[in-house]
């Protein structure tokens, strides 16, 4: 059995009760592949998850857009793992390129988050990339690896980790990594944990592409040998997503 096509639907910092409604209802009533085919998590704000969570179809699942580095306490304006596990959602997203730049959280820090997270029984979305200025000086494969090997130092298993390559510049951005390049680097990862990690891992963790996907350029990222899947921003948005999702289909032909 070959990796599980994996597509992630970032809804960022946006939506108000009514738009969360129609994006729902846009995604119960989708033709979508079989979930032996594609699996789908949507990463609504903090203040939607539990009414996304209800009212969205079961094969869909929720996952939280941070959580905090540790158990909870005098933290104010952060939330827990522990409390997204008692709300029953089972995936974060952690390391986003807009907080790590935003928020200045380090490669260390977001290794730490991805550890506490994966020790209270949640599933993670973690998060590298590059920017503009590092893709033209010809550092991408350092910063990236460097990203990954901040997560590997913390964490002994990579079971319930999918790695979401999204060059920071193809963020929102409307530019893309052609098919050519985003190939490259999930190649580049892929050797990465063979040499670092191991052969199994390199050959079972999903690693999956973010950075302007839309309709239209989905089914040739998709078809890239080590491109399992999307982590989509602006397009989850819309009805768009449900021909991102059937993208999933170009590894069956």
């Amino acid at each position: 059995m070959g990796r599980k096509f994996f597509v992630g639907g970032n809804w960022k910092c946006n939506g108000t009760t009514e738009d969360v409604k129609k994006i729902v209802s846009t995604l119960n009533a989708g033709e979508l592949p079989s979930t032996d085919i594609v699996e789908v998590v949507v990463s609504p704000p903090f203040v939607f998850l539990t009414s996304v969570k209800s009212e969205l179809r079961p094969e869909i699942q929720v996952a939280a857009q941070n959580c905090w580095v540790k158990k909870g306490g005098a933290f104010t304006g952060e939330v827990s793992a522990e409390m997204l596990v008692n709300l029953g959602v089972p995936w974060v997203i952690l390391g986003h390129s807009e907080r790590r730049a935003l928020l200045h959280e380090t490669n260390e820090f977001v290794g730490d988050k991805v550890a506490y997270a994966l020790s209270q029984g949640l599933k993670v979305i973690a998060c590298v990339g590059e920017t503009l200025e590092q893709r033209e000086a010809g550092t991408t494969m350092e910063v990236v690896a460097a990203q990954t090997k901040a997560i590997a130092d913390k964490i002994s298993s990579w079971d319930n980790v999918v790695l979401a390559y999204e060059p920071v510049w193809a963020i929102g951005t409307g530019k893309v990594a052609s098919p050519a390049q985003a190939q490259e680097v999930h190649a580049g990862l892929r050797k990465w944990f063979e040499e670092n990690i191991s052969a199994d891992v390199a050959a079972t963790t999903r690693i999956i592409y973010g950075g302007s996907v839309s309709g239209s350029n989905c089914k040739e990222l998709g078809g890239q040998p080590d491109v399992d899947g999307f982590l989509v921003g602006g397009a989850s948005l819309k009805p768009e997503f449900i021909d991102i999702i059937k993208a999933a289909e170009v590894k069956c032909a």
